[in-house]
């Protein structure tokens, strides 16, 4: 029962990452990155709060737990920001199918920490991604000294081993502490740092217009990124951390979806198949790191 729950959660994580990926860009480019974090982080927090309060004062006697949760913070608020960041500046039937190598690098430090074995397949799957990666980030089907890179490649590459590592973190604090434990204290902080740099830079005034004009967007937004978050801590309690990883990593089919038919996102032949090998090739790598 706690296998099919955890399947079941990794689901819900999917879908909410999908179509919440697909509005923190909308917000991204209309309130900016630091303040649709802070939105998100901030709303997560506080609605968690009366739920995690009784485990707080066990927490703070736990020198490890605290170590573990603010490393898995900082991880994640410098993943966070970069993913935003990526969103902003390039289309999202690009930046999503790059975020996959999130899949290469939780296995590479599950490698390194666990003492995990890859098989020569698993590495064949990783070297398939690279490919596709490469093929989704040309502009042009010619590999000169002028080829152009899709806007926000860059950046999505470093929010990909970030966020990769804050996935794994993420799992490995969950199952250390508890999953709305964890997500409150990651979310907490997050929305304090932001908040900071908010006032430093002098954006809280369009923080506030933010509020105002966009209630629904944020709303939805920070409703589907949180359950998303709660259901994928839950999930890799629940079933091994390669089966919720690869069911939860299929949001980028719907990310990139609807970038292409909503967003009327434009990509070419050789970025589409790129996409293709990309997605499928993260996904069956998951799939049999079981």
């Amino acid at each position: 029962m706690s296998l099919a729950l955890g399947i079941f959660l990794a689901f819900v994580a999917m879908l909410c990452w999908g179509f919440g990926d697909f509005l923190i860009q909308k917000s991204t480019r209309k309130f900016g990155d630091w303040n649709t974090l802070f939105i998100i982080s901030g709303i997560g927090a506080i609605v968690l709060f009366p739920f995690i309060s009784k485990d707080l004062p066990s927490l703070m006697e736990d020198n490890r737990s605290l170590l573990l949760l603010g490393a898995s913070s900082l991880v994640l608020l410098f993943a966070s920001i970069l993913d935003f960041e990526a969103l902003k500046e390039g289309k999202i039937a690009v930046v999503e199918p790059i975020w996959s190598l999130e899949i290469t690098v939780a296995i590479i430090f599950s490698v390194i920490i666990l003492n995990e074995q890859l098989s020569l397949t698993q590495y064949a799957l990783i070297g398939a991604i690279v490919v596709g990666l490469f093929c989704v980030s040309l502009r042009s089907k010619q590999i000169n000294k002028k080829v152009w890179l899709e806007k926000g490649v860059i950046v999505a590459l470093i929010a990909a081993a970030f966020m990769g590592l804050a996935n794994f973190m993420t799992g490995f604090s969950a199952r250390e502490t508890n999953p709305l434990l964890t997500i409150w204290f990651l979310h907490g902080g997050i929305a304090i740092a932001s908040f900071l740099v908010i006032v430093a830079k002098g954006y809280t005034k369009n923080l506030v217009k933010s509020f105002k004009k966009g209630k629904k967007l944020i709303l939805s937004m920070s409703i589907l990124d949180n359950s998303a978050w709660i259901a994928f801590a839950f999930a890799m309690t629940l079933a091994p951390i390669s089966i919720t990883v690869a069911l939860s990593e299929s949001y980028i089919i719907i990310a990139v979806l609807l970038g292409m038919y909503v967003n009327k996102e434009f990509l070419r032949k050789h970025q589409k198949i790129g996409l293709v090998i990309a997605v499928i090739s993260a996904i069956l790598l998951a799939a049999i790191t079981i």
